[in-house]
């Protein structure tokens, strides 16, 4: 068993014995290689943890993200490419995670690192010798686009969104049991879709109500105002201290998120990030506020529409319909704000 695994979290542990009760060891060279393990460092919460608007204290990692995302790829293909691929798509993400895609500009598809996955993986010669070992070309792990079940396009259902909503259902927000994750999990079967590609869909519908119900819920959190604010917050501080030359955008992807709130608590910025840190609720209004720094853009939407024998939710339970309709709807046109300027 792998350095990593044996420093897990036995809620994590329970968590993973779920997705794929037979551990592959095979995977555990790569999860223990540099690269990966600096994901360690990373919250998948994009930085929300270190504030008291958000209620999470649970430190789940991007590379536990990443891990389970491999353990269910590998859970319904056992195919050592495609789990590959999975391990791999987020080894180009930087401290506070989709955070610099707010610092790029690219908040509403939050995709600006990916790019990076294939350089990384070609400058690690630990990877690379692993890859030619087991006879694995790295066009063929580097790129998770490429098999429909690990990934895919919204709103269809993906190894990657299946995990990050169990995940942050059990671990950040403590929205379900693991019994009731367990529950999920175990009703999911690969089908095919209306375009004649595989996907993952679930065998019983009221299961696949659960389900859309639970994500959509989450869809919001992942876009409410105070995750809106919070992140677009963190990324002009490290935007500012960019261009002050304090920070550079290649530090945030070699060190960890507290190493970087050491240098944040050390600037000039302390006092603001104190008080976001600090802060019990967050402000909002119909017009632009004056002398405070707000925020006032949309983001990403984040939902999905499972399949049900083949057929999406939404065109066969009227209650799923209404329900993605009213997450769909979901209202982004305030101006959010503390009462601080920078």
């Amino acid at each position: 068993m792998s350095k990593y695994y044996q420093s897990l979290d036995n809620e994590i542990k329970d968590y993973f014995k779920v997705l794929e009760p037979d551990f592959p060891d095979w995977l555990n060279e790569y999860i223990d290689t540099k690269e990966l393990l600096f994901q360690k460092n990373i919250s998948v919460t994009c930085g929300t943890i270190y504030s008291t608007l958000f209620e999470s204290k649970f430190f789940f990692s991007s590379l536990d993200h990443s891990v389970a995302v491999a353990l269910i790829i590998w859970h319904f293909t056992h195919d050592k490419k495609q789990t590959l691929s999975g391990l791999f798509h987020d080894i180009a993400t930087p401290a506070f995670k989709h955070c610099i895609d707010f610092l790029n500009g690219d908040y509403m598809t939050q995709e600006s690192t990916e790019d990076l996955t294939t350089k990384i993986l070609k400058n690690s010669p630990e990877i690379m010798a692993l890859l030619k070992r087991d006879n694995i070309q790295i066009l063929e792990v580097d790129n998770y686009h490429l098999y429909p079940i690990a990934d895919n396009d919204t709103p269809k259902l993906s190894s990657d969104r299946l995990e990050y909503s169990l995940s942050n259902a059990l671990f950040t927000y403590r929205l379900r049991t693991l019994d009731e994750i367990k529950e999920i999990y175990n009703d999911i079967e690969i089908e095919l879709n209306e375009e004649n590609e595989i996907e993952l869909g679930f065998k019983t519908k009221k299961i696949a109500r659960t389900f859309v119900k639970l994500t959509s819920q989450l869809s919001i959190i992942y876009r409410e105002n105070r995750t809106r604010f919070s992140m677009q917050f963190l990324a002009d501080i490290l935007k500012k201290l960019n261009e002050e030359k304090v920070i550079s955008i290649e530090d945030l992807y070699h060190l960890k998120e507290t190493e970087v709130i050491k240098i944040i608590e050390n600037s000039k910025y302390k006092d603001v990030f104190k008080t976001w840190k600090n802060a019990k609720k967050i402000f909002i209004s119909k017009t632009e506020p004056k002398d405070v720094y707000f925020v006032h853009h949309g983001a990403k939407v984040r939902y999905i529409d499972p399949l049900f024998k083949g057929t999406r939710m939404s065109e066969c339970c009227k209650i799923a319909e209404k329900i993605i309709d009213k997450n769909l709807s979901y209202n982004m046109d305030g101006y959010i704000h503390l009462n601080f300027k920078f």
